[in-house]
């Protein structure tokens, strides 16, 4: 029963574009254009010159490509479906979480997870059709693969984690859309989605090293493109298992709290 009741928790999110074409066909086009337009932007920036802040324009373009096939992992719409935190807080459904026979704690991370796998589908089935058309390189050896896959599936772990911390944010501040989009435009920033973090000022640099941003994203790709050797991915590999230790602590502790914060402000 457990795990029947777990595997329709996982199929929340992505049944809800699925059961609705007109969005699927949306997420495509949003997907090629932005991937169209990010490569155009790079192959420009690069016209004039061959290598900037240790990259090539190969480099770049398969980092930001990537880095936009990546966003797509954790880019389902719950708000269209009234599946967010904050509203279910707002309209006071926040209350049938803790009736299920699925704890809270473990609804919230099957519903991730079957988002995320949703989401690898589409990443993955981009990746194919960009790496056939020669739009990224592929990776530099098999050992850069393996160490590519497993840090982005660390860094997933740690994205699943600060995305966690920012829903929880909504038991403590009830309507905080507005705290919601700073934060994640916040963590698309510091985890080099909009951009290589090496394009950056020094100051920023380091005050990005002391978050967990940076583990979610920039160190995976940073592993695939090469401008972090192979050398020096165990040290970055340690540091995001650490990051999962640590945010896995802090949420398991607020998941406690947040049970004592549950309020109706709806019907």
């Amino acid at each position: 029963m457990a795990t029947l009741h777990g595997w329709r928790a996982a199929r929340v999110t992505p049944l809800g574009e699925l059961y609705t074409p007109p969005r699927i066909t949306a997420a495509v086009l949003r997907l090629t254009v932005q991937i169209v337009l990010v490569a155009s932007l790079w192959h420009g920036l690069y016209a004039h010159t061959g290598t900037t802040a240790g990259l090539t324009r190969d480099q770049a373009v398969t980092y930001a490509v990537l880095a936009v096939l990546a966003s797509r992992l954790r880019e389902l719409d719950q708000y269209a479906a009234r599946d967010t935190v904050v509203q279910h807080l707002h309209y006071g459904t926040i209350v049938y979480w803790y009736l299920r026979p699925l704890p809270p704690h473990r609804y919230y991370a099957l519903r991730a997870l079957g988002e995320q796998l949703y989401g690898f589908a589409w990443a993955l089935t981009g990746y194919v059709i960009c790496l056939a058309a020669g739009v990224v390189e592929p990776p530099g050896s098999a050992a850069v693969t393996g160490v590519f896959a497993l840090s982005l599936l660390l860094g997933q772990w740690v994205l699943y984690y600060v995305m966690l911390l920012i829903d929880q944010l909504c038991f403590w501040t009830l309507r905080n859309d507005a705290a919601i989009m700073i934060l994640i435009f916040a963590q698309n920033l510091l985890s080099g989605v909009y951009a290589p973090l090496w394009f950056f000022p020094d100051w920023f640099l380091t005050l990005s090293a002391f978050l967990p941003f940076q583990a979610t994203l920039s160190v995976p790709l940073s592993l695939y493109v090469g401008r972090i050797p192979l050398s020096d991915a165990g040290a970055q590999l340690a540091l995001q298992a650490a990051w999962v230790v640590a945010l896995s602590l802090v949420t398991r502790f607020l998941w406690r709290r947040a049970a004592r914060r549950v309020v109706s402000q709806g019907g």
